[in-house]
C-alpha cells in the first residue's frame, strides 16, 4: 500500500484519465505490463483512471473509435513501439483535443527513429557512436572495414532491443542484418562501445539518478531487460563528480535537442577512452517491475504512485 494520494480537488481537476496501452507493435507484451502497472498506480493515488487496450483482443473497435467512445479528459500514453510511441497516436490525440503525457508528435517520431536521432545529435555536435545504414545495396565488407568488429546491428524503428544483435565476425553479419530486416527495412550498424553503459531518466526537466547496467549477456538485450534476474542495476556508478555532472548535462542536452518533454530516458555508453556516447532516447519507457524509470525514481525518493501522478500532471 502507499501513503501517497492526491486531494479530491486535484482528482476533479485531472478528471477522467485514460491509460492507453497495448497497441499492435512488437512491444505489445511489454506495453500491456506497463499499462497495468501505471493504471494500478494512478488508481491507488486517487486518480479516476481506467485502461484502454488499443487494438485489444476483441478487436471490436478501431483505436480512434476506442478513444472517441472513452470520453476522457486526458490520456496517459504508455504504448511502446510503432503506432504508440512514434507520433502517430500523439497526432490522433491532438486532433481529438485530448491532453496527453510524454513528448509531442515531432519528438516522438524522431525518438522512435534511431537513424534520425543520431543524425540530429551529430548535427548538434553531440557525441554518438559511428554508424552505417545498411540496405540491399550495401557492401557488408565495407561496413566491417569502416566500423571494425564487433558491430551492433539494430532495426532503426524498434525498441526493447528487439531485432538487435552483437556481431563478432564477418560471417555473422549477413545473418544479423537479415534478422533485423524482419522488423524493419532500415537497419543500422553501429560501432561497438567497450565501456560502461548508463541510463538516465529525465522527469520534467531534471535528471534522476543514473543507473549503470551490467549483464552477463553479450549486451543489454530483451532478455536482460525483462526476463533475467542476473542483470545488475548499480547506483554506485564509478564516475567522478565531474564525470557524473558531464553525463547529466549531456543527457539533458540530448533530450532537449530531440524536442522531448515531460519524461523519458536516455541511454549512454562510454567508449574505450571513457568518453560518453549517446545511444538513443526513449520517449515512452517501460514501467514494468523490471523497468528502469521507476527504479531511478525510487532512488530519488519518488514512489511509483507519485511518479505516475507527476507524469500525468505534465499532460498537455
Amino acid at each position: 500500500m502507499t501513503d501517497f494520494r492526491i486531494s479530491a480537488d486535484e482528482a476533479r481537476e485531472l478528471g477522467r484519465v485514460a491509460v492507453l496501452y497495448g497497441g499492435n507493435s512488437a512491444e505489445r507484451p511489454v506495453s500491456l505490463n506497463s499499462g497495468r502497472e501505471v493504471l494500478a498506480g494512478l488508481q491507488r493515488a486517487g486518480v479516476d483512471a481506467f485502461g484502454i487496450d488499443l487494438y485489444g483482443e476483441d478487436g471490436s473497435l478501431h483505436p480512434i473509435e476506442q478513444l472517441m467512445a472513452a470520453h476522457c479528459d486526458r490520456a496517459f500514453v504508455i504504448l511502446h513501439g510503432r503506432g504508440g510511441e512514434d507520433g502517430t497516436l500523439q497526432g490522433v490525440l491532438e486532433m481529438l483535443e485530448i491532453p496527453y503525457t510524454g513528448s509531442g508528435v515531432a519528438a516522438s517520431a524522431l525518438g522512435m527513429d534511431k537513424l534520425r536521432t543520431k543524425q540530429l545529435w551529430s548535427g548538434a555536435g553531440l557525441p554518438t557512436p559511428p554508424y552505417a545504414v545498411i540496405d540491399e545495396h550495401t557492401e557488408l565488407d565495407a561496413v566491417v572495414e569502416r566500423l571494425g568488429l564487433p558491430i551492433m546491428i539494430k532495426p532503426a524503428h524498434e525498441g526493447s532491443s528487439i531485432g538487435m544483435a552483437k556481431v563478432e565476425s564477418s560471417d555473422e553479419l549477413a545473418q544479423a542484418v537479415a534478422r533485423a530486416r524482419e522488423f524493419d527495412s532500415c537497419v543500422l550498424a553501429e560501432r561497438w562501445m567497450t565501456g560502461a553503459e548508463f541510463t538516465v531518466t529525465v522527469l520534467n526537466g531534471r535528471a534522476l539518478p543514473a543507473i549503470r547496467l551490467e549483464t552477463p549477456n553479450s549486451f543489454y538485450d530483451y532478455s536482460a531487460k525483462y526476463q533475467s534476474d542476473s542483470t545488475r542495476y548499480l547506483f554506485e556508478h564509478g564516475l567522478s563528480e565531474a564525470e557524473y555532472a558531464e553525463l547529466e548535462r549531456l543527457v539533458l542536452r540530448a533530450f532537449d535537442a530531440v524536442g522531448c518533454r515531460s519524461w523519458g530516458r536516455v541511454d549512454v555508453m562510454q567508449d574505450g577512452d571513457g568518453n560518453f556516447q549517446l545511444l538513443e532516447v526513449n520517449t515512452n519507457p517501460g514501467m514494468t517491475d523490471h523497468s528502469l524509470v521507476p527504479m531511478s525514481a525510487r532512488q530519488a525518493g519518488i514512489g511509483f504512485e507519485q511518479l505516475v501522478v507527476e507524469i500525468l500532471r505534465s499532460a498537455e
